[in-house]
């Protein structure tokens, strides 16, 4: 068994990266926790019984809109195998302040829906008569586009037709041989 303790630096408070790196340390059956600093940075306490934390460390550099891992830095433990599980640790009132935080976003997004509906509306008119408009040449284009498709139906249906009648005829010659050489066979007394 081994253990790291990691220190991650970046854009990784109140993103969503604890709840990646304990999809990703339970992906790679590790056991430990996850924390936030108060100076900003996750720290990461991680055992394992094979002890391969590479492709750990790769997976937790996580780099998208939201989180961004600046830098991890990492030291070898002694395994104390405490953990059971992998988790995350939360710090006296963390709780209180993201329901304060998401009650704050969910105000915020009450407003911008009641204000945006109301642009959206007279947007949605202009919307529907460009596309009436546009279904109007839309219209015509198909027209042309089925009479072109009647066009290449014909041409297939005439290819196929000069195909039949050419193989027929080969196939006909090929017959014609192939009765030629089973007489001369069966001159020499090679075939029955």
């Amino acid at each position: 068994m081994n253990k790291i303790r990691a220190t991650v630096s970046g854009r990784i408070q109140n993103v969503g990266y604890r709840a990646k790196v304990i999809g990703i340390a339970k992906d790679f059956g590790l056991t430990g926790f996850v924390q936030n600093l108060d100076d900003g940075r996750v720290r990461i306490i991680a055992e394992s019984k094979n002890g391969d934390f590479e492709k750990f460390l790769d997976a937790i550099r996580i780099k998208n809109t939201l989180i961004e891992v600046a830098d991890v830095e990492v030291e070898h433990a002694e395994p104390t195998g405490d953990f059971a599980d992998f988790y995350k640790l939360v710090g006296e009132g963390e709780t209180d302040e993201r329901l304060d935080k998401a009650s704050d976003y969910l105000k915020e997004m009450i407003d911008v829906m009641r204000t945006g509906f109301g642009s959206l509306d007279s947007k949605m008119d202009v919307m529907i008569d460009v596309m009436r408009t546009g279904f109007g040449s839309l219209d015509s284009k198909m027209d042309v586009m089925l009479e072109k498709q009647d066009v290449v139906i014909d041409e297939t249906r005439g290819l196929r037709e000069d195909m039949k009648g050419y193989m027929d005829m080969k196939f006909g010659k090929i017959e014609g041989e192939l009765d030629l050489i089973k007489g001369a066979l069966k001159e020499r007394g090679i075939l029955c």
